[in-house]
């Protein structure tokens, strides 16, 4: 069985990566109704039910190329990504969309620390962290345990997502591994889920449900899948610190939740520290040959 090919991409690989960071957003501000209505675990079993099902319509699981070493990675990104799902629409339950992504991103920038491999590298993530601090605030206001807690919860998750995701990347093409990831994480958050949103069951909340099952998990799952392939974690796990900016953008035009100029400025720190990572971000294939690497416009030149 050969591996998947690391063929060029018609668009950059962290134009994929910021694609997914805005349906995530997206679909998370949207769902801060469906929540009222079902909860938090009962939004994140609707959407990820009807994720599943969208996939397995879209692509066949690759059930034949499975092998037993595949097994682990394959129900740890399942497992993972339902735990991730619950945990954060719990925390935004509680705290602010742009708080909320703001300390998750904690994750991927201990990712992106971690196996950097220059002291240069960890500029950005020391920059981000700056960011992060500015939008959280930590010195103003009543802080809500239990909705930080949720958040710390997922950053944890998200850190495991990304190498997780780049394992299953690299072994299945397409968006075949998430025929299996998808469902494992219906399942997962099926636990708390079904008990939650039982009894509260309407068409128009399944008809929701399923329209934000494209924007999350369907849309940014995929392409964070493929972005992963041709990135390495530290740069991917960096790029992310766009997240934080795009929430509390995406929180301020569809929840009304302004942001203060401090939290401005956080925004604009992160933008850097994300601009920044994504010139270094190429990843080289698992044959071990490393691809020249190439500006956005060349790509697509």
């Amino acid at each position: 069985m050969t591996a998947p090919s690391h063929a060029r991409l018609p668009v950059p690989p962290w134009a994929l990566a910021v694609t997914a960071m805005l349906s995530v957003q997206l679909g998370s501000a949207l769902s801060v109704h469906l929540i009222g209505a079902v909860g938090a675990a009962g939004t994140a079993w609707l959407r990820l039910t009807a994720g599943a099902l969208i996939i397995l319509v879209l692509a066949r699981p690759p059930l034949r190329q499975i092998r037993r070493r595949d097994a682990p990675a394959l129900l740890g990104l399942g497992v993972t990504t339902g735990l991730i799902t619950t945990c954060f629409l719990a925390a935004i339950e509680r705290i602010p969309l742009g708080t909320a992504v703001a300390v998750e991103f904690l994750g991927p920038l201990t990712v992106a620390a971690v196996r950097s491999h220059s002291r240069r590298a960890l500029a950005w993530p020391a920059l981000a962290l700056a960011g992060v601090v500015l939008l959280t605030q930590p010195w103003r206001g009543e802080a809500n345990p239990a909705g930080l807690g949720f958040a710390a919860l997922a950053a944890i998750g998200w850190g495991t997502y990304i190498l997780l995701t780049q394992r299953v990347g690299d072994r299945f093409g397409g968006i075949g591994g998430l025929t299996i990831t998808i469902p494992v994480a219906a399942l997962t958050a099926a636990v708390g889920g079904i008990p939650q949103a039982a009894g509260h069951l309407t068409a128009g909340i399944v008809a929701t449900a399923t329209g934000l099952a494209v924007l999350l998990p369907v849309l940014p799952f995929a392409c964070e899948m493929v972005a992963l392939r041709h990135m390495t974690p530290a740069a991917f796990g960096t790029l992310m610190a766009l997240e934080p900016a795009i929430g509390t953008t995406l929180g301020l035009l569809v929840l009304g939740q302004t942001p203060a100029p401090a939290q401005l400025l956080g925004i604009t720190l992160v933008v850097l520290a994300g601009a920044a990572a994504q010139r270094d971000g190429r990843r080289s294939p698992p044959g071990g040959r490393s691809e020249p690497a190439q500006t956005g416009m060349e790509i697509l030149g």
